[in-house]
């Protein structure tokens, strides 16, 4: 008994690869088996018992149920209990089937004895999630794949070598033993055409999203005015479209969303520092009951040892940039130019005000005619999820910096906020064509006077997508790809364009990442945030609305490419 309970831990972490390996293998045994010829002695005495009805149905069935536990096999290995009961259940069938489709009673031994190893490892298999919302991956799908070929082509090998005397091997077409088992293949084949039209659209249950009549958005907005671990990025989460994990005291958060598969958590944990490492733990294991694909985006240097402990793979995927503004100066050479665009602008008659959440009411209407003038310029539309957009709910919940020219707001950017104060950001940057050139110069170079004046430590420029990734011949591949579109890629997005703006005010660089469990499903990671930050392929593809209004000018930086990363032309 001691020995049992020893041994029993290693037993069950065993069992879903070796119960996958073999459900699979029973699987492709079958599809075999059904594409194959029969034996005719065993046939002939099957025969006097049963219709031949019966045998064409089992026959066929047997199949179809074989590429079933092939599909199983990936609910297995994802330790699904509900591919465990479903693999019980479907051996106990295909092992009577084998006797009435050709009494083949080994195949039958060999599938109740995978059926007898499976059934006392019900421990084994924890997750609650249903066959609907099981991982499958390109590999096992693969595997899937070429079993059902296999078979295809080992039942053609046969067929084409049986002795038919002296008739041409097409004439056996008729042949009953052929049309059945080019009938099971063909159900093979087509059972497996549909779970893979059907993997296409099938998605993992997921959380709901709070939204801001939801009781939770509250403990969200009070985590984050409390907060002792937070970036500006999490101010995010009050945009509305965000699921949550809250720590068992309230006092923490991580927000996250979910795309097919895929559940992204933007950033880090937010709120307690001892929290953080118990909350990414909990979110691997939520995800892992639902079968769904975990990942991060946007993770700092900060973020680093928490994500080793989980195991996750890491990929650098761009700099933030971040300017220390309490012994900021503009004298010397080096910001020249930053100072005499917004001395230019000043002078002209330029006006600067932070306006309170209380007073945005009075001004979104201008607020939001120039954010209508601005999104008819862009491609894309407006964003969402690791991206701003304009949502007057969302902008009511925090500051927003203006600019006046002449008596009217020309241009505006809504500010992030931090309860520590260790730094502050810009979302929302947007302008119309009445603005002076250079208004957001000028604008930047009044909100580094501001976050001075209100105790902020740096002003967080935002991202940098791609940037200060190293082409080496040893370096890792998707950082060298991703080097390369940084290189080779302006004509999609304006990678360069957005570091070298930034970098004109000479900030600090720091690294961001993703990671996710394993390095392939990072790929997948990063394509889903770019569909779940624009909308889906519809906002991907939709393009601007050309000759509208006046394009903007070419000496101005786009607004979005401080923080947020939208595409920016023409920078200075």
């Amino acid at each position: 008994m001691a020995l049992r309970r020893e041994f029993r831990p290693a037993v069950l972490a065993a069992a879903p690869l070796a119960g996958a390996i073999l459900v699979m293998a029973a699987g492709a045994m079958l599809i075999a088996s059904g594409a194959t010829p029969s034996s005719p002695e065993r046939f002939m005495r099957l025969s006097l018992a049963l219709p031949t009805l019966v045998i064409d149905i089992s026959h066929f069935a047997s199949s179809v149920l074989g590429l079933v536990l092939v599909m199983l096999a990936f609910g297995l290995r994802s330790r699904l209990d509900a591919a465990w009961a479903a693999s019980l259940v479907v051996l106990a069938v295909t092992a009577l089937l084998a006797l009435s489709k050709g009494l083949i009673w080994e195949e039958g031994m060999i599938l109740a004895a995978i059926c007898a190893f499976l059934a006392p490892l019900r421990a084994a298999f924890p997750r609650k999630a249903a066959l609907s919302q099981m991982e499958v991956t390109p590999g096992w799908l693969l595997s899937a794949g070429a079993a059902v070929a296999g078979a295809g082509l080992l039942g053609l090998w046969f067929f084409s070598h049986v002795s038919y005397e002296d008739r041409p091997f097409w004439s056996t077409m008729v042949d009953g033993d052929v049309a059945r088992s080019i009938r099971a293949w063909a159900g093979a084949a087509l059972a497996f055409l549909g779970f893979g039209l059907w993997r296409l659209v099938a998605t993992a249950a997921t959380p709901k999203v709070i939204g801001e009549d939801d009781p939770d958005f509250e403990r969200v907005r009070a985590v984050l005015a409390t907060s002792e671990s937070a970036e500006p990025l999490s101010n995010l989460a009050l945009l509305g479209d965000k699921r949550f994990l809250f720590s068992e005291s309230g006092q923490s958060f991580l927000m996250f969303g979910v795309r097919g598969r895929s559940w992204i958590a933007l950033g880090g944990p937010v709120g307690r520092r001892d929290e953080r490492l118990e909350l990414l733990w909990r979110f691997r294991e939520l995800a892992d009951a639902h079968a769904a694909r975990p990942g991060l985006y946007g993770i700092g240097p900060d973020d680093l040892p928490d994500i080793v402990e989980l195991g996750f793979s890491i990929q650098k995927i761009g700099e933030c940039a971040r300017l220390p503004i309490q012994d900021f100066a503009f004298e010397g050479q080096t910001r020249a130019k930053i100072r005499r665009a917004w001395r230019q602008v000043r002078d002209g008659g330029a006006e600067f005000e932070v306006i309170s959440p209380g007073g945005i009411d009075d001004i979104l209407p201008e607020l939001s005619a120039i954010s209508d003038e601005w999104l008819a310029r862009q491609s894309g539309g407006d964003k969402a999820f690791a991206l701003g957009g304009f949502n007057p709910a969302y902008l009511r919940e925090f500051p927003v910096a203006i600019a006046r020219w002449e008596g009217r707001i020309v241009a505006f950017a809504n500010l992030w906020p931090t309860a520590s104060r260790d730094a502050f950001s810009i979302d929302l940057m947007r302008y119309n064509w009445a603005a002076p050139k250079r208004i957001m110069d000028f604008l930047f170079v009044e909100l580094i006077s501001w976050g001075r004046e209100q105790g902020y430590g740096y002003l967080d420029f935002g991202n940098a997508p791609l940037a200060g990734l190293e082409d080496r011949p040893l370096a890792p591949v998707m950082t060298r790809v991703g080097r390369l579109m940084f290189d080779l890629g302006e004509d999609v997005y304006n990678f360069q364009g957005v570091r070298s703006y930034k970098d004109k005010f000479h900030p600090n660089w720091e690294p961001r990442y993703a990671a996710a469990p394993a390095k392939w499903a990072i790929a997948i990671l990063l394509a889903d945030v770019s569909l779940l930050s624009s909308g889906g392929f519809a906002g991907l593809t939709r393009r601007s609305k050309k000759g509208e209004i006046p394009p903007p000018r070419k000496a101005e930086p786009l607004a979005g490419a401080v923080s947020g990363g939208e595409p920016a032309q023409g920078l200075v």
